[in-house]
């Protein structure tokens, strides 16, 4: 199941890459902005509940669909190419093996403990 969960990010990340083939913005862009959704571990600093609640956000797929659905409906680069970003990330991370968040721990993921093997 592992596999077939990977599989199916990848083919995410895949339409992540090729949306964003249709904005104006050099693929350098991308690269560089692509790892800016983990701003949200910033949250950890405070404790594990504010940490969780500020990784989640940042890495939530349905904000990210919404950003860009809305992006396209007023015409907006930035706001699709922001959930771009948020979903190709997302889609990367959970391909490693990185998860939505749990309060209790920044290894405790709604895909399993991180590093634990399964």
């Amino acid at each position: 199941m592992k596999t077939t969960l990977q599989f199916e990010e990848i083919a995410m990340l895949g339409l992540a890459i090729y949306l964003y083939s249709f904005l104006p913005y050099p693929w350098w862009l991308f690269l560089a902005l692509f790892l800016a959704p983990d701003i949200g571990m910033i949250g950890y600093v405070m404790n594990s509940k504010i940490g969780a609640i500020s990784y989640n956000i940042f890495h939530h797929k349905g904000l990210a669909i919404l950003l860009y659905l809305a992006g396209i409906y007023v015409s907006n680069d930035i706001l699709q190419l922001s959930g771009i970003i948020l979903f190709a990330h997302a889609s990367f991370d959970r391909i490693l093996g990185y998860g939505l968040k749990y309060e209790k721990g920044f290894k405790f993921t709604h895909l399993g403990e991180i590093g634990k093997k399964h």
